[in-house]
């Protein structure tokens, strides 16, 4: 009997994601293969700790005690099944409640998004991410390694999402970049009445929001929590708004930042993952929380275009965007 996922929020998450492998990747990197196969077999029932996602899996897992199947998670690797194993055994090691397993032994992860029903594909291979976000089969980042010591909130899941390239399309961006703060802005408030376009993640976000809305708390009490961080600020800000509206997606907390940094806006927040489009804010963010980039589709405009001014969230604090613009 077919499994019907349609009201299910589907995440498949790499098995380097999910765990930190980094030691058994530099086995394969250095050594190949047979090494490879050896040291994983030979470690089979050693533990494996936390990765950059493994906060995030266990905080969505923990949300089907509101109900059944609201979130499926499947592990999706690299390995054979036998060297499998092990990561198999590190599920069950942390108690996870996952049941569904993809070992493509050394093939790649990205044809086995659409077969399994994902609304969101978390990986540490750029190459794979990359060519589930060509295909626009789901939602898919590129996560960086887990900052140090750090712990989410364990009474709920907390989402921190970018504006332009990730909820949003690109149209915008490509404005900004092409064109100035200045123009963009124009564009920007002319619009403020018309929703942006769709992004890659905006498929995700409205059933995330569903299921947020469907739990027993309601969208104001949830244990799922939901912010956007944007470069964005007014007069581009109510555009956000308008499409957040038309959507019908209710975000818990909202920052329009026009020259503040991102990182200590979502430390701040303490997300069990924050995604934006761009290297220079995820970088620094990665060190403070769980974060993931999304990578622009190959072909994007954006791949080559390089902004006409300083991004508002490098404008020093001691200068206007005015003066950033007279630069």
């Amino acid at each position: 009997m077919a499994v019907d996922l349609s009201n299910t929020l589907v995440v498949g998450i790499s098995s380097s994601a999910l765990f930190d492998l980094r030691e058994a990747e530099r086995v394969f990197e250095e050594r190949g293969i047979r090494a490879y196969r050896e040291y994983m077999l030979g470690q089979e029932n050693s533990p494996l700790l936390p990765g950059t996602g493994f906060a995030l899996v266990r905080a969505l897992l923990d949300l089907n005690r509101h109900g059944p199947h609201l979130v499926e998670v499947v592990v999706m690797s690299r390995n054979s099944a036998e060297t499998g194993v092990r990561i198999m055994n590190a599920v069950r090691a942390h108690g996870l409640p996952i049941s569904r397993f993809a070992f493509t032994g050394g093939e790649p992860l990205s044809p086995y998004a659409e077969a399994f029903g994902l609304d969101l594909f978390l990986s540490t291979s750029e190459r794979d991410v990359q060519k589930v976000v060509d295909g626009a089969v789901c939602a898919a980042a590129r996560l960086y390694d887990p900052p140090a010591g750090y712990e989410p909130p364990s009474n709920q899941v907390r989402f921190a999402f970018d504006g332009d390239a990730v909820l949003f399309a690109e149209d915008s961006e490509v404005v900004y970049k092409t064109e100035g703060l200045r123009a963009f802005h124009a564009a920007e408030d002319a619009s403020r009445a018309v929703p942006l376009s769709a992004g890659p993640f905006a498929a995700f976000l409205r059933k995330l929001a569903r299921l947020k809305e469907g739990l027993p708390e309601g969208a104001e009490y949830s244990p799922v929590r939901i912010a956007v961080v944007t470069a964005r600020n007014a007069p581009a800000a109510e555009r956000v708004i308008t499409t957040l509206r038309a959507w019908d997606v209710y975000v818990d907390e909202a920052f329009f930042l026009g020259g503040l940094r991102k990182d200590k806006v979502v430390a701040a927040f303490r997300p069990h993952i924050f995604f934006d489009d761009q290297d220079i804010h995820v970088q620094p963010a990665s060190g403070v929380v769980p974060a993931g980039r999304v990578p622009y589709r190959t072909g994007s405009p954006l791949q080559e275009v390089r902004p006409l001014e300083e991004p508002p969230d490098l404008v020093p604090l001691s200068r206007s965007p005015a003066d950033a613009r007279a630069k």
